[in-house]
């Protein structure tokens, strides 16, 4: 029961605050955001990678489902929050955690075919164009994984994106080891210095650069799971590049209600594989959520998975407007509605803890992270 209360104190750390007026700007709320750090490092034997890569989750589990699932002890997300790294030479570690709380912080059925298609009536995507727009922040984040997933920029040489990109939940998919993650870039066209000169109406041809990745972490909470249970709840994955990709990145937030969204909306890029070599921007509506999970339909398709999920907000602090990640986009669900079917698209929340977490990765220091 102490580990029960522990835990709940843990759900409960974030308290957002939000201007009374009527004329309140939406604001980034304030967290009090858990510390979550290596308790120890175990040596695993090297993966087989010999899953295939799968570009979408389905699962039967929907809001309600997922709402009435009992919360898990305090030793249970210690679990899922302990991590596996996979280097670029093949070796691999499991990470053990501590989670702690700081006095100190301030403010279908399962068997169900279904269609491939994960568009909500009139396709509502806008394919990115021209180098004046998918150079430029924000489009400029969305990057592609060579396993076929989108990926986002949270830091110099880290990258965003979801755990199934990476694990099937079993074994590492093939091409793991080798995992590069691609920038797209202009072509570098022919004629020389007069070859600039191009017809305004024709889209310029872009082509990606790649970066091999250094190393992958990946929560336990995926492994351990599977789309059906609590796994989809931890569907998210770092990468860390073998060099800084010289880039503006997003920067990562605790996710905050849904209610609290800019018109309640959510935004959000990707490499559709129906739309190839098209950078694909979507927004739309949170229809509903959990604690875990953002549930939408906002028009994807296999590929866009690993996208980071952003909305723009008032940074009080900084006196500006500021646009954060705020979840990253997992897969389609079939949803049993009252007996009725229903599908969405859904993303995985950045939580406190899972906050806490992928700072930690990204910077090395919780004192970095005390902030979500």
């Amino acid at each position: 029961m102490a580990a029960l209360s522990t835990l709940i104190l843990l759900l409960c750390a974030a308290k957002d605050v939000m201007p009374s007026s009527p004329h309140w700007k939406p604001t980034w709320p304030s967290y009090r955001v858990p510390v979550i750090l290596p308790q120890s490092t175990l040596n695993l034997d090297k993966p087989q990678f010999d899953a295939e890569a799968r570009l979408e989750v389905v699962s039967p589990c929907g809001p309600a489902c997922h709402k009435s699932s009992p919360l898990p002890t305090y030793e249970e997300v210690k679990n899922y929050l302990s991590y596996e790294t996979l280097y670029a030479n093949g070796s691999l570690t499991e990470t053990e955690v501590g989670i702690y709380i700081l006095s100190d912080g301030g403010d279908g059925s399962r068997g169900r075919s279904r269609t491939k298609r994960q568009i909500y009536g009139y396709d509502s995507r806008f394919s990115i164009f021209g180098k004046d727009f998918l150079l430029n922040y924000p489009f400029s984040t969305s990057v592609k994984l060579s396993t076929g997933c989108t990926g986002t920029l949270v830091a110099e040489k880290h990258v965003l994106t979801a755990a199934h990109c990476i694990h099937d939940g079993k074994s590492y998919v093939k091409g793991a080891q080798k995992l590069r993650v691609g920038f797209l870039k202009p072509k570098q066209k022919d004629g020389g210095k007069g070859s600039n000169i191009t017809n305004s109406a024709m889209p310029e041809k872009m082509k990606f650069q790649w970066i091999r990745v250094k190393r992958t972490h990946v929560p336990k909470g995926w492994i351990k799971g599977n789309a059906n249970d609590i796994g989809m709840d931890y569907d998210y994955a770092l990468l860390e590049l073998k060099k800084p990709h010289k880039r503006k990145f997003m920067k990562i937030g605790v996710s905050p209600p849904a209610r609290h969204l800019p018109g309640g909306r959510i935004h959000f890029s990707g490499y559709d594989n129906d739309r190839p070599g098209n950078l694909v921007y979507r927004f739309c509506d949170v229809k509903d959520e959990t604690y875990d999970l953002l549930y939408q339909q906002c028009d994807a398709q296999p590929g866009a998975s690993g996208s980071g999920v952003y909305v723009r907000m008032w940074k009080r602090q900084n006196h500006k407007w500021e646009r954060k990640i705020i979840g990253i986009f997992s897969g389609h669900q079939w949803v049993d509605m009252n007996g009725t079917p229903q599908d969405f698209n859904v993303a995985v929340r950045i939580t406190p803890l899972k906050y806490a977490q992928i700072c930690y990765w990204i910077k090395g220091n919780y004192l970095d992270c005390r902030e979500g």
